[in-house]
């Protein structure tokens, strides 16, 4: 976890699914949250970020703590590249989610 991450978020159990990504201090919008830190791979997975780059994608296996982010519909958070911003102010206790993309359209 970066000196920032460190202060900013903490990883809890969730109850949306397992783990999650939690605001630890007020998290106001366009705030830098964290970069989604990892290897490149060439295989999906279950902490694997695809990242659009240049009309190609670039796939990321986390390490980091933001591998635990979960799904939403209405994300409080959104990716630039790897690089993961606050969409609106996030309260502490908050869990920090971002939209996975259309195929999970279905899933709250």
């Amino acid at each position: 976890m970066s000196e920032v991450e460190d202060r900013i978020i903490r990883v809890g159990r969730s109850p949306i699914h397992g783990q999650g990504v939690f605001a630890a201090v007020l998290i106001k919008a366009g705030t830098h949250i964290g970069s989604y830190d990892g290897a490149e791979t060439d295989a999906d997975g279950t902490h694997v970020l695809w990242v659009e780059s240049d009309d190609d994608w670039r796939l990321i296996d986390g390490t980091g703590p933001l591998r635990w982010l979960n799904h939403s519909r209405r994300p409080n958070a959104a990716f630039d590249g790897p690089d993961l911003f606050a969409l609106v102010d996030i309260d502490p206790g908050t869990e920090i989610t971002f939209d996975y993309g259309p195929e999970w359209a279905e899933v709250d």
